[in-house]
Formats: C-alpha cells, sequence, structure tokens
C-alpha cells in the first residue's frame, strides 16, 4: 500500500473547502468558557482538594515539592513560591496562581541535587537488567497453570484484592489515631462498599496490553493502553499519561516532568503481574519493571516489583511470614527501597504488637507523603507479617494504619486470597461486594470479578 505524502493530504483538504457563513453558535467559540472553567477546577486541584472515596484532605502540589526533596533535590525555590500560591488561591486569583503554579513545576524539573543528601548513596535503577545484575533469582517452582486450582486462587485473588480496596478507600489519607477515634478497631466495612478504584484501572490496561502483544509486550505496549482506556489520571498517573500523550515513551515518560515518580502509582497495581507469574519471581519482576517505567522511576518502580513477587510466590508458599523473607531477599540491597522493606521487617520481630512496629515505621517516614511508596511499604510488611495469613485480620490492621489504605489493602489482600482461597475470605467482606466491578475505563464500566478472574487466567494461559 502506498502512503500518502502529509503536504499532499493537507493540500486537497484545504483545495477541496469552499468559503461558509457561520452563525454565532456554529462558530464554536461558545465552548470557551466551559473549557476555562474546567481547565481552573482542575489548576485549584492541584493546591487543595479532596480524595474520592474518603474525603481526606490534599496538597497534591505540597506533595511534589516534598517528593522532589525526598529523592534528595534542593526544592528552596519551589518552597519559597508555596506561600505566594496558596494566598492566589484564597483570594481566588487564577491568573496568578497559573503563573505560579506553572513556575513550582519548572522549579522541580530544574531543581539541583544535595550531594550529601542520603538518597544519592543509593543505586539507581534504570532497567531491569540493572536490577538482576544485583538480584539472584531463583529457579521458577512448579505451578500447574492448567489446574482448577489456578482458576479459583485467581478468583479469590481479585475478589481480596477488590474487597482490600473497598474497605481502605473509606479511611485513606488519615492517620491512625484519627481512624481509631472515628471508628475504634475495624473489623469490617466502615460503611456501605463500592468498587471503583483506580488501581484495577492499570491493572487491566496491562492485561489488555498483554492480549494485543502476548509474549511480545512492552512498556510502549502497555503506555498505547493507558491513553487508549484511562481518560484521567492523578499525580505519577496524570503526569505519565501526559507525557505519553504528548509522544514521550517509556520508560522516560515515567521519568521526566514527573514529581510523583517515587510515589504509591506503581506499587499499588504490582498484584496483576504476580498473577501472571505463578510461582516465577524473576518473570513476575520483569512484567512489573516493565510496567512500572510507564509512569514511575526507581524506587516506585521497585515498588510494584515487590508487590508482584509477593503474589507470585503466594501461590507456592502458605507462610506469609516466609514469603516477606524470600521476596525483601529479591530486592536489590543497593537500593534504598530495601531499607525500608528490610527495616520494616526487622521491626516487626523485635516487637509483639503490629501498633509499636507501625508508629516505629510512621516516626521513621514521617517527611514522606502519604502516598509515597516508602510509608506504605512499610505499612504491608507491617500487616503481613502480624495478620500472619488471617486475611481478616490482615486488612483490619491495614486499614487502622492509615495512609494509602486502599492500595496497600488491595495488594497484600490479593496475597492472602490467593493463599487462603474463597474459605479464608468471612461472608461479612464477600457479601457487601457480590460480582460487580465498576470503573471509569473506556468500553469497560461494568465489569463481572469471576469474569475478570477467567480472563486473567486464560491470558496467563495462552503465553
Amino acid at each position: 500500500m502506498s502512503v500518502k505524502k502529509a503536504w499532499k493530504m493537507e493540500q486537497e483538504l484545504i483545495r477541496d473547502a469552499l468559503p461558509v457563513i457561520l452563525s454565532e453558535e456554529e462558530q464554536g467559540w461558545n465552548i470557551a468558557d466551559s473549557i476555562e472553567q474546567m481547565d481552573d477546577a482542575f489548576l485549584k486541584m492541584k493546591w487543595k482538594s479532596n480524595v474520592p472515596g474518603s474525603g481526606a484532605p490534599e496538597q497534591v502540589i505540597v506533595g511534589a515539592v516534598q517528593a522532589v526533596e525526598n529523592m534528595g533535590y534542593n526544592v528552596k525555590e519551589a518552597e519559597a513560591l508555596l506561600p505566594k500560591g496558596f494566598a492566589c488561591l484564597e483570594q481566588n486569583d487564577i491568573i496568578g496562581l497559573n503563573r505560579i503554579t506553572s513556575r513550582i513545576w519548572n522549579a522541580l524539573d530544574r531543581a539541583l541535587p544535595i550531594p550529601e543528601h542520603p538518597a544519592w548513596s543509593f543505586r539507581r535503577y534504570e532497567s531491569f537488567k540493572e536490577y538482576c545484575e544485583d538480584v539472584s533469582f531463583p529457579n521458577p517452582i512448579a505451578y500447574d497453570k492448567q489446574s482448577s486450582e489456578y482458576d479459583a486462587a485467581n478468583y479469590a485473588g481479585w475478589l481480596a484484592q477488590i474487597i482490600g480496596g473497598a474497605a481502605g478507600t473509606a479511611v485513606e489519607g488519615y492517620l491512625p489515631k484519627a481512624i481509631y477515634d472515628a471508628f475504634g478497631t475495624i473489623h469490617t466495612y466502615v460503611r456501605k462498599p463500592n468498587t471503583y478504584n483506580d488501581d484495577i484501572t492499570y491493572e487491566v490496561a496491562f492485561l489488555k496490553a498483554l492480549e494485543r502483544c502476548g509474549s511480545n509486550l512492552t512498556s510502549a505496549d502497555i503506555a498505547d493502553e493507558w491513553v487508549a482506556l484511562i481518560p484521567f489520571g492523578w499525580s505519577a498517573e496524570e503526569w505519565a499519561l501526559k507525557n505519553i500523550k504528548m509522544g514521550i515513551y517509556p520508560p522516560v515518560s515515567g521519568k521526566i516532568h514527573n514529581p510523583y515518580r517515587e510515589w504509591i502509582g506503581a506499587q499499588m497495581r504490582g498484584a496483576v503481574c504476580g498473577m501472571m507469574a505463578p510461582g516465577d519471581y524473576r518473570k513476575a519482576a520483569e512484567y512489573a519493571f516493565m510496567d512500572g517505567v510507564v509512569s514511575h522511576y526507581n524506587n516506585g518502580v521497585i515498588g510494584e516489583v515487590f508487590n508482584a513477587m509477593l503474589v507470585a510466590g503466594a501461590y507456592v508458599n502458605q507462610d506469609v511470614r516466609d514469603l516477606l523473607k524470600t521476596v525483601i531477599e529479591l530486592i536489590p540491597a543497593k537500593s534504598e527501597y530495601y531499607g525500608v522493606v528490610s527495616h520494616a521487617f526487622a521491626t516487626c520481630q523485635k516487637h509483639t504488637h503490629w501498633k509499636a512496629a507501625w508508629e516505629e515505621c510512621q516516626k521513621r517516614y514521617e517527611h514522606y507523603n502519604w502516598i509515597h511508596a516508602y510509608p506504605n511499604a512499610a505499612a504491608e510488611v507491617v500487616a503481613l507479617w502480624f495478620g500472619n495469613g488471617s486475611f481478616s485480620d490482615t486488612i483490619s490492621i491495614s486499614c487502622n494504619q492509615g495512609y494509602d489504605v486502599d492500595c496497600n489493602a488491595a495488594q497484600i489482600g490479593t496475597v492472602l486470597g490467593i493463599q487462603r482461597g474463597l474459605k479464608g475470605l468471612e461472608s461479612h467482606w464477600t457479601k457487601p461486594i457480590g460480582d460487580r466491578l465498576d470503573t471509569y475505563i473506556r468500553g469497560h464500566k461494568q465489569m463481572s470479578i469471576r469474569e475478570l478472574a477467567a480472563y486473567t487466567t486464560k491470558l496467563s494461559r495462552d503465553l
């Protein structure tokens, strides 16, 4: 098939065009006001918003400045602009707020390293090849993907993930004391649950890319599904989507113009990668790295690898504490992320109650945002350790820990769902959920959880 030159296509377009007289309504300018209102609303949300599902207050532009400093950069210029931005917000000075906001993004992009910052003492992993240089993966553990056991495990895993997300969504973004004061020790849903959750959105996109590309799957293929299926994102995913739509593909899409690149957004979607590779830690890690770099970088990506390996191991290891130990040993010791999960693991072993262990971890990471990968990775370790194989106890601990609860409870819930099966999921968790999953994915606004599990299993077998 011959390809027509672009200049010829354009010439044909204007050559055949005839002048017309348009009415006021037909001229198209009447949409300008609505576009302006939408743009202003999104701008204000960067400065002041509430988390969907829980209503927790957030200031993601402050979180951006915080996150860039966490990675070892000097953010004084951006910090100095924050009070000016809040003054504009208070006065509803949208013109001034636009100027200040863009200056902050620019200052963060130009921020210089602080040579003595501890973040620079760790290795930064740009590729899965580099990751593998510092890790010795065990051989895959035999697991029969053709068995009915695999079907059952995947269904229980997905159901448990959706339960964890629904339970956690109601309390995410709050600290433990506030949650306890409001609800006491959480043993079930604190309100009627729904299944809306942005975490699963990206996991479905991964599966769709895998269906389309099979064993030839690349990060770019996953990026294609993001822009095809996902209309909007938040924090790291928002910036990645903007990059991809501008033609900036992974791994660059997750790294540049993205102050949130080590937040939880990749960590929250690792489970599906583990489901594709039962018993195979290396393959699960490879999938997770491939998916993670679409929107994240370095430790943000390793967070997804961590959860993917936990889920992959859940099929072949019923001892959750031993599984934790195995997976932590497969995180590169030269990474900062290893320090987070290994410290949390050691902290668990010296305390007899989860609250004491979590308080120590919480103090250690208090200068990180509640959406950052680190405190939430530590929260996962503590909940898994002290939950000790009980789904209900683990979800209860996770909910009372606070922080990014829906992400944490969903990921570790998947581990317990696979390990314990449906019999380990109490009816007070499962009955309110039923079989319906609601999403904002184009073409998939309503899904059956059973069908999603069956789809997952089929894709894995087809590989």
